[in-house]
C-alpha cells in the first residue's frame, strides 16, 4: 500500500479542486483527505500502487478547466489506516502564496441551466459555478472562502447551500453560487437613482430602453459597461458626443459567434479565441465587401478594423433573448479615469452620459476591464490583460528562484499601468489599470497595491519603477521608506520579453516605442539595444528630431511631420512644398513654428518611431490630428498595400539611424498607399539590416509600436526566412502594461 501527501501550488483555488481530488479519489478506491490553505491545495493519500500511480498521472494531465498548476511536491508520509476519503476546511498558515484565479465567463453548463425553464435558476442572472463567474472581482484575501468575498452577507437557501455542500455537484464551494430567492438581485435605474423595476423584468425592461436608442449602463464582471444598439447610428453618434469620444472605436458585443460572421472576416484561431472560456475583445478585420452592413458607421471610424466579443455573464445571455441587435459594451468611465464599479459612481460621473442603469447588490471588491487581443502570426497577442487573463502568474525557473529571496514591487509605467509582484518563486501581473493621468486612476493604482499586499501578506522589500521623474508611480515610490531602484523605461520593455521566456543571455533588442524617459534626458522610442537581464549597450537609434510644442505634438501629427521638414528643408522649401501637412498650417504658422524649431523652444528631442507613425499619417493626409492613442498606426496599418514592395531609403551613420533621405522621398509620393506602405517596409528593413550586424545575437522586438499587426508579420516572416531566432511578447503586453514585468525580471 502506498501513503503520500501532494501538496499543490497555482491557481488551485476557486475552480473546483477539492471536488475533483475527491471524485478522483472514490473512483480509484484511495483514502485520505484534501484540504485547501493559503498556500494551495493538500492531499493525503493511502490506497494500492497502481490506483495512486493512475491518480496522480489523471491530476497532472487533466486537473479541472479552471485550474493552473504551478508545482505539485509528493512525499511519502506515514501509513494512517483512512477508511475513507473526505473534504477538510481551509487552513490558514503564516504564508500565503496561493494564486487568485481570474473571472471567467459562464461556462455551458450554466448556460444551460438559466435556458431550462424547470431549472430553479431559470433567468437568473447571477447563475455561476466552480467552473465560471467571478473570483478575483469579488475577493477581499484570501483563502477563496466565501466569507472572504462580497458574497459573505448572502445566506445561501437549502437549495443553494445542498449543492454548496455536495462535493459531486460541480456548485460544491463555489463562493459565489445563489439563486434569486438567496442571492443578490437585479434592479433597474433611471439616472435619477430611482428604481424602477428588478430581476427579469429589469432586463426585459433594459432590453427595450436599447431597442428604442437609449444609452444605458449596465454592471458587469468587474466593472460597468456602456451599452447600446451597436446598429443604430443616432445612439452611437450620440454616445460618441456625451463621452465626448470623436473617434476612438467602440467594442461590441455579438450573441454568437455567427453574429461576428456576419460582419466580420474572422481566421480559424481568432473563432478560438473568441469562443475561449475567457472571451476576451479581440480585434478582426471587418468585410468590407459587404455593401449593407447593419453596424453604425460611427463604431469605428476610418478604420476596417472592430474590436468584437461575446456575451460573457448569465445577464447578458438573458439580455440577448430580448435583443434581436449587437451593442457596443465599452467602459464605463471619464476619459484617463478607471472602469467605474457603483451605480453611485455612474449617477455622479456619467449621470449626463447615461439613461439608465442596470444594476446588482453582488459588490465588486476588485475593478477588472475587458482583455483585448488579437491574433498576429496565427497565435494570441494579448494587448490589454485584464479579465479571464489576470491576475496573471508566472513561475521562475529554479537558477532564479535561488537568487531571488527577496520581495519585489514594481510599479510599472504611467500609461496603461500594471504593477507586479515577485516573492518566492513566484511573479504575479496585476489586471490593467489604466493611465495614472487622474485622482481617480492614482487612487485605483494604490488601492490595486493594497489589494495584492494583503492577498500574499506582502510587505516589499525592494520597490522597482521607472527612472522618468514625472511618472506618478516614481512620485509615489519615492514617498515610500523603501530600498528604490530606476530602471530605464525601454530597457524594462526587453526585460518583459526576456521574461516571458526566460532568456538569460545577450540580445539585440528593438524597442519601437511612443514614449520613454532616456538615458540622456530626451525622449527615447526608436532604440537599439544589447542586452541582457543585467545591463543593455544603446548601439543605435532613430536620429533625434524636435517635437514642437511637447506633447501636444503628440495631439496633432502634423506638428512631428512639420519638424521633420525643417530638418530637412530651409523654411522657404518648406512653404513651397504641396503637401497636405504644409496646408495644415496657415504661412504665418509655418514661419511661427519654424522660429519655435530653430530656437528649440518647447521641443524637446526624440527618437520615437511612434511618433514616426504619426508624422507619416500627416504627409499621407490621413489626419493632421489625432483623438486617441495609435490612431494613426491603424490608419497607416489600413493603408497598407502588401503589393508595394518598395520602401524608402535611410542612412545608418555614428550608431544612428538617418531618416532624411526618406523624408525627402515621402514628399514627392502623393499617393497614401505608396506612403504607409513604404514607411512601414522602411521599418521592416531597418531591422534586417542591423540584425545582419549583430548577426550571432536573438533578436527581441518589443515596445507599443510592435502591436501593428502589419509590422510585426512582415518583420517576422523575414526573420524566419533569414532562420533568425527571435521572440515578442505574447502572453505579457508588448506595450506599457508589461513594463512592471520587466522591472521585476531586472532584479532576479
Amino acid at each position: 500500500m502506498n501513503s503520500i501527501e501532494i501538496q499543490i501550488k497555482g491557481i488551485v483555488q476557486g475552480v473546483g479542486f477539492r471536488p475533483f481530488v475527491y471524485n478522483l479519489a472514490i473512483i480509484n478506491k484511495l483514502y485520505g483527505w484534501v484540504n485547501n490553505d493559503d498556500q494551495g491545495v493538500n492531499i493525503a493519500l493511502e490506497g494500492d500502487k497502481v490506483s495512486v500511480d493512475i491518480f496522480i498521472k489523471t491530476l497532472k494531465k487533466t486537473p479541472p478547466p479552471l485550474s493552473k498548476i504551478d508545482s505539485i511536491i509528493i512525499k511519502e508520509k506515514i501509513f494512517e489506516n483512512f477508511s475513507s476519503f473526505d473534504i477538510k476546511k481551509s487552513l490558514n498558515t503564516s504564508s500565503k502564496s496561493t494564486i487568485i484565479s481570474p473571472d471567467m465567463a459562464i461556462c455551458k453548463d450554466c448556460i444551460e441551466d438559466i435556458n431550462d425553464d424547470e431549472n430553479f435558476r431559470f433567468s437568473y442572472a447571477l447563475t455561476n459555478c466552480t467552473n465560471c463567474g467571478p473570483r478575483y472581482s469579488i475577493i477581499k484575501t484570501v483563502p477563496y472562502d466565501r466569507v472572504n468575498t462580497s458574497m459573505s452577507e448572502f445566506i445561501m437557501c437549502e437549495k443553494c447551500e445542498q449543492e454548496y455542500k455536495n462535493p459531486l455537484n460541480r456548485r460544491y464551494h463555489a463562493q459565489p453560487v445563489s439563486c434569486e430567492d438567496c442571492g443578490p438581485k437585479i434592479a433597474l435605474y433611471d439616472n435619477k437613482n430611482i428604481e424602477l423595476s428588478s430581476n427579469l423584468k429589469a432586463i426585459i425592461d433594459i432590453a427595450k430602453k436599447i431597442k428604442e436608442g437609449e444609452i444605458v449602463a449596465i454592471k458587469g464582471l468587474g466593472g460597468f459597461h456602456l451599452v447600446c444598439d451597436a446598429t443604430n447610428n443616432k445612439s452611437v453618434d450620440n454616445l460618441r458626443k456625451r463621452k465626448n469620444r470623436p473617434t476612438k472605436p467602440f467594442a461590441v458585443m455579438f450573441k454568437n459567434i455567427d453574429e461576428i460572421k456576419k460582419y466580420a472576416n474572422i481566421s480559424k484561431k481568432e473563432e478560438e479565441i473568441i469562443n475561449s472560456k475567457e472571451k476576451p475583445i479581440t480585434l478582426v478585420d471587418l468585410d468590407l465587401n459587404q455593401k449593407e452592413s447593419k453596424l453604425s458607421k460611427y463604431l469605428a471610424p476610418n478604420i476596417n478594423r472592430l474590436g468584437c466579443f461575446l456575451a460573457y455573464t448569465p445577464l447578458h445571455h438573458i439580455l440577448f433573448k430580448y435583443l434581436d441587435v449587437p451593442i457596443i459594451a465599452t467602459s464605463a468611465n471619464l476619459a484617463g479615469e478607471p472602469i467605474l464599479r457603483f451605480k453611485d459612481e455612474i449617477i455622479n460621473k456619467l449621470g449626463n452620459v447615461v439613461d439608465f442603469i442596470l444594476d446588482f447588490n453582488r459588490n465588486i471588491i476588485n475593478a477588472c476591464d475587458d482583455s483585448v487581443v488579437q491574433v498576429a502570426n496565427n497565435d494570441i497577442l494579448i494587448l490589454r490583460n485584464a479579465r479571464g487573463y489576470a491576475p496573471s502568474s508566472f513561475k521562475l525557473d529554479k537558477t532564479i528562484k535561488r537568487k531571488n529571496s527577496k520581495k519585489i514591487l514594481a510599479l510599472g509605467a504611467n500609461q496603461k499601468s500594471t504593477i507586479a509582484l515577485a516573492f518566492e518563486d513566484n511573479l504575479i501581473l496585476s489586471p490593467y489599470i489604466g493611465d495614472l493621468a487622474s485622482i481617480s486612476s492614482l487612487e485605483y493604482f494604490t488601492r490595486t497595491i493594497e489589494t495584492f499586499k494583503r492577498f500574499y501578506d506582502f510587505t516589499p522589500d525592494i520597490l522597482v519603477c521607472d527612472k522618468h521623474p514625472n511618472y506618478e508611480s516614481t512620485k509615489w515610490a519615492k514617498t515610500q521608506n523603501i530600498k528604490l531602484i530606476q530602471i530605464q523605461h525601454h530597457y524594462a520593455h526587453v526585460l518583459s520579453c526576456m521574461s516571458e521566456y526566460n532568456l538569460n543571455k545577450d540580445v539585440l533588442a528593438f524597442c519601437f516605442d511612443g514614449t520613454g524617459y532616456g538615458d540622456d534626458g530626451n525622449i527615447w522610442g526608436g532604440e537599439v539595444f544589447i542586452a541582457n537581464n543585467k545591463e543593455y549597450k544603446r548601439v543605435n537609434h532613430i536620429k533625434y528630431f524636435k517635437l514642437l510644442g511637447g506633447e501636444k505634438s503628440i495631439k496633432e501629427p502634423k506638428r512631428v511631420a512639420l519638424s521633420l521638414l525643417f530638418e530637412v528643408f530651409s523654411l522657404e522649401e518648406v512653404l513651397s512644398l504641396d503637401n497636405s501637412c504644409v496646408k495644415a498650417f496657415s504661412t504665418i504658422e509655418v514661419k511661427l513654428m519654424h522660429a519655435v524649431w530653430q530656437k528649440s523652444l518647447n521641443t524637446p528631442l526624440t527618437s520615437s518611431v511612434g511618433r514616426l507613425f504619426d508624422a507619416i499619417a500627416s504627409f499621407a493626409s490621413l489626419t493632421q490630428t489625432q483623438t486617441y492613442e495609435g490612431e494613426t498606426g491603424l490608419q497607416i496599418e489600413m493603408a497598407y498595400n502588401k503589393n508595394i514592395k518598395e520602401f524608402y531609403s535611410f542612412d545608418i551613420n555614428d550608431n544612428q539611424i538617418d531618416l532624411k533621405k526618406a523624408i525627402k522621398e515621402i514628399i514627392k509620393d502623393k499617393n497614401k498607399e505608396q506612403i504607409c506602405s513604404k514607411f512601414i517596409n522602411m521599418l521592416v528593413e531597418i531591422i534586417i539590416s542591423l540584425s545582419k550586424k549583430y548577426d550571432n545575437l536573438p533578436i527581441i522586438l518589443t515596445g507599443g509600436v510592435f502591436q501593428n499587426k502589419t509590422l510585426l508579420e512582415l518583420i517576422s516572416k523575414r526573420l524566419e526566412n533569414m532562420n533568425k531566432e527571435y521572440y515578442y511578447s505574447k502572453k505579457i503586453p508588448l506595450n506599457d502594461s508589461g513594463i512592471s514585468i520587466g522591472q521585476i525580471y531586472s532584479q532576479i
